[in-house]
């Protein structure tokens, strides 16, 4: 799908936020008569850097115009309303008790928005399985022009291939030297037959100039 600059710059770095931007194209070229409208970001183990580049594909998608949300399902290490400096009142775990527009706040722009999930939400991998949050995120498609979902990663907890067998597309994200090709491809294979939509992978931390190796 695309290769990223180092996630550390988000927002500093011209050359992240054009490769951020490319991912978004290709992101549209694959979708030109399906749109993928739902778009869950994920990675092999953590500290690759998905939660930055979800919400960097947010901000690039609501630059252009359509409305985007970010909907947090890390329900294991919730970090996209600290990241975009919202402080939300309630979670969608609560929206069952409350009305959408309550939960969904406003993430910085006109098109940006934010669906937070309550801390300490028992057992993520059921929860996010279930008919209630299937309802919600079928809800969630239908409000929005684009949801971006922030996931754990794949090798950790079943959490991802749950959320992304409802995706309309998946993105791995990559931190480049860090995840052995084997570890990368199991990952994928486990979203496959989840059945998510896997369109590519995202290369993160990505230095300027090809390693000796040729990673």
């Amino acid at each position: 799908v695309g290769k990223l600059g180092r996630g550390r710059q988000c927002g500093k770095d011209a050359a992240f936020a054009n490769a951020v931007s490319t991912l978004y194209a290709n992101i549209g070229f694959m979708g030109v008569d399906d749109p993928l409208c739902t778009v869950v970001v994920t990675s092999t183990v953590p500290e690759e850097g998905k939660s930055t580049i979800a919400l960097a594909l947010a901000r690039a998608m609501a630059a252009s115009g359509k409305r985007t949300l970010l909907l947090e399902c890390d329900l294991r290490r919730r970090s996209l309303a600290r990241m975009a400096g919202v402080r939300p009142d309630i979670g969608w775990g609560a929206v069952g008790d409350a009305a959408l527009r309550r939960a969904v706040s406003p993430a910085g722009g006109e098109n940006l928005f934010l669906l937070d999930a309550e801390p300490d939400l028992p057992s993520p991998a059921d929860l996010l399985d279930s008919a209630r949050f299937r309802a919600l995120f079928d809800t969630l498609a239908r409000t929005f022009d684009y949801v971006v979902v922030d996931t754990p990663p794949v090798g950790a907890f079943v959490d991802a291939a749950v959320v992304a067998s409802q995706a309309d597309a998946t993105v791995l994200v990559v931190r480049e030297g860090y995840v052995r090709g084997e570890g990368v491809a199991r990952a994928c294979a486990q979203l496959e037959q989840a059945g998510a939509n896997v369109v590519g992978v995202a290369m993160n931390f990505c230095s300027s100039s090809p390693s000796p190796e040729g990673r």
